[in-house]
């Protein structure tokens, strides 16, 4: 017997907030910072002494007290005595010296040492704590690990840091769909693991040896799970049904275009997300419902802004239902090109997406809109 679709698509912001209340902040770990890039922070990363904890030279030259060399010039060159050290970017500077000249700034004749260019006070130097101060925070919870933030965190001696990276388990419901043919659980993978997480394939198999069911018994360690296809009404689909009998349904079908099939529930204290199998509708269902649920495991609060851009051609949306509208960049600014379905063409010309709010009808020409990258 075929599986009944939704009789009723549920708001976005009924779903937003079942989502919530399903997703918890997951058990932050600790983890090598070298490891961290792309992780979500649990705590606060500080360091507890100054950086550097003494004035070193920014740039290789003469370390010298200002003082004595304020008015050297090229016709009015300052003779010092002793001569003064030559230091290195990274060097500490000797003791009562406070500024580094250029190394040109001196020449040499036999004994004599005359300097030929003024400097102030701190030039070329970094001065202690400059870098940071005791207990200064670098980066906070909830902020995602930037390539950036580990050179600076390694460079400060922070060797670990606390994060939250949730596990999830996709599941491939079409036992017809092999590891070359699939498109959509790849693309989900590669997407968690670009918002932080971990995430893990399991794939159903003609033999019956890893049905949707008996995968469902296979993801104890997961924080969450998602099933991708069989959300809606064809003869194989039974993904709502089957987690059903094992879970809870709590969302099926979403006023979310493409999309909605969609469906929301719990396994064993586990969010379980349902995605369509059709590759753009998954894609919209993942931009909209998936990066929230992970937003939530990761221990994020806010969510992504996007990035305000002027639209040069205006969307037309239906009121009462929330649209993913792709748009790539132009002249003006941004233009739709695909909604509704997401042609292959469309999906490689796109530059983002933008989300029309159900109460809206779309957006006219000239109007800010916020474009959100696809993963």
């Amino acid at each position: 017997m075929p599986q009944r679709l939704p009789s009723r698509l549920a708001p976005l912001s009924e779903v937003l907030a079942r989502i919530d209340a399903l997703a918890q902040p997951v058990e932050a770990r600790e983890l090598e910072v070298a490891a961290a890039p792309g992780r979500v922070l649990a705590a606060n990363v500080s360091v507890a002494q100054s950086l550097p904890a003494a004035a070193i030279a920014l740039r290789d030259g003469w370390a010298v007290r200002s003082d004595l060399v304020s008015d050297a010039g090229l016709y009015a060159p300052v003779a010092l005595t002793p001569p003064p050290k030559f230091v290195e970017v990274g060097a500490p500077l000797p003791a009562e010296t406070d500024a580094v000249l250029p190394p040109d700034a001196i020449t040499m004749a036999g004994v004599i040492v005359e300097v030929t260019a003024s400097v102030v006070a701190g030039e070329g130097v970094l001065a202690a704590g400059a870098d940071v101060a005791p207990s200064q925070i670098l980066r906070r919870p909830g902020e995602r690990l930037r390539a950036t933030d580990v050179a600076l965190l390694r460079a400060t001696g922070v060797p670990r840091v606390l994060v939250r990276a949730p596990r999830f388990v996709i599941i491939t419901a079409n036992v017809f769909i092999d590891a070359i043919d699939d498109t959509v659980a790849p693309l989900i993978a590669r997407a968690i693991a670009g918002d932080g997480g971990d995430a893990e394939i399991v794939r159903g198999a003609q033999d019956g040896a890893s049905t949707l069911d008996h995968a469902l018994e296979q993801i104890h360690d997961a924080d969450a799970v998602v099933i991708v296809g069989g959300s809606g009404g064809g003869t194989h689909d039974a993904s709502v049904r089957t987690l059903a009998q094992r879970g809870t349904v709590h969302v099926h079908g979403v006023g979310l275009v493409p999309g909605e099939t969609a469906a929301l529930g719990a396994l064993g204290g586990r969010p379980v997300l349902i995605i369509p199998g059709r590759l753009d509708a998954a894609l919209a269902a993942w931009l909209v419902l998936g990066r929230h649920l992970i937003m939530r495991l990761a221990g994020r609060d806010a969510p992504d802004p996007g990035t305000p851009v002027p639209l040069a051609r205006k969307i037309a949306s239906t009121v009462g239902m929330a649209e993913v509208v792709l748009v790539r960049a132009c002249e003006n600014g941004v233009e739709p090109i695909a909604s509704g379905y997401f042609p292959l063409h469309a999906m490689a010309q796109a530059d983002g997406f933008v989300l029309v709010a159900p109460e809206r009808e779309g957006f006219p020409p000239g109007a800010t809109v916020a474009m959100h990258a696809l993963p």
